[in-house]
């Protein structure tokens, strides 16, 4: 299926729930979220139809999002069910990590292929302060869990913070050329109206890359298995790749090939796009497959050229990215 701009849509988002068991310091206030009522977001039931309808108008590639979504219970479940629609042929999931190890096994042989861990310092005391309540040792072992159960391509999202983490680069490129990990590194941007993003704050990819040339030589890697934004280096000698994520100085939105489905179950097109369609309205209104189907392609069809970040993510936009499938 292609949208107005001819590109492929071929990849759905799904945040699973609004909630989750961080308070990262860009993402959620300390206190959290008002937490919507079970009955407010999708059942399982609904979102495997619902991916089998998408799957019909092209789409191949599922992602489970949050908040964190090894929070909502019975995930294992949802994995089993969404692998067993023909036309999926790559799950995956974007975890913090803290619950992952334990239940990655379950994962796995339910029908999870792929795991994105985000990590943002190596350094305890300041992942603890940038999650609030973190502890790195829980996500170390999910990483390793990963590796173990060969999961691969396991991907690191990291995103650079001027003036907390960008003095760890080397540390995370380090972390690439010992193991077959692929380091993804990701411009800071606005994801809510928390007061916590600053221009001043944002590193540009450019930057990052230059900083890591100076003690590793990358070469340009033929992309890596996800069908991810990020443009991707081998490290000479290493295990693992190095990824540079630019939505802020040189956005990726030609290449773009996805669609977002909220915790409360509305189809947008664009994580900055405020437009949305409530899937779960048409479900509960008894809608047939068909008139669903067409409802994909409208979102798809609106689908807007670019995104427009730059401008900040704007108190009247009243999703949070937890909630959107960030």
């Amino acid at each position: 299926m292609q949208d107005s701009y001819g590109r492929n849509i071929n990849y759905l988002r799904i945040s699973v729930t609004d909630r989750c068991n961080l308070r990262c310091r860009y993402c959620m206030s300390e206190d959290g979220v008002d937490k919507l009522d079970h009955s407010q977001i999708l059942s399982f039931e609904e979102i495997v139809r619902l991916v089998d309808i998408a799957s019909q108008v092209g789409v191949r590639k599922v992602r489970l999002t949050g908040g964190e979504p090894l929070v909502r219970r019975n995930i294992i479940q949802l994995v089993r069910g969404i692998s067993n629609i023909p036309k999926i042929d790559d799950i995956a999931i974007t975890t913090n990590g803290v619950l992952f190890a334990q239940m990655a096994e379950q994962l796995k042989d339910a029908g999870l292929q792929r795991v994105n861990i985000s990590l943002d310092s190596l350094v305890a005391e300041k992942f603890k302060y940038i999650t609030r309540c973190g502890n790195l040792t829980d996500v170390r072992n999910a990483i390793f869990r990963a590796l173990e159960l060969e999961m691969h391509p396991v991907k690191i999202n990291t995103v650079i913070i001027k003036g907390f983490n960008d003095d760890e680069l080397l540390d995370f490129a380090e972390l690439a050329y010992i193991y077959p990990l692929h380091i993804r590194f990701i411009e800071f941007m606005p994801v809510g109206d928390l007061l916590f993003w600053k221009k001043e704050r944002v590193l540009s990819a450019r930057k990052m890359q230059e900083a890591i040339e100076k003690k590793y030589v990358l070469k340009a890697a033929k992309k890596i298995e996800g069908n991810g934004p990020a443009k991707y280096y081998n490290i000479q000698g290493g295990k693992g790749s190095i990824g540079f994520i630019s939505p802020m100085s040189n956005h990726f939105c030609g290449e773009c090939n996805r669609i977002r489905l909220t915790a409360e179950g509305s189809l947008r097109g664009c994580l900055y796009d405020k437009r949305e369609i409530s899937l779960k309205h048409a479900l509960r209104s008894g809608a047939g497959d068909e008139e669903i189907k067409r409802l994909f392609v409208n979102v798809i069809k609106m689908k807007p050229f670019k995104h427009n970040m730059n401008a900040g993510w704007g108190v009247e936009n009243k999703r949070k990215m937890y909630q959107i499938g960030g």
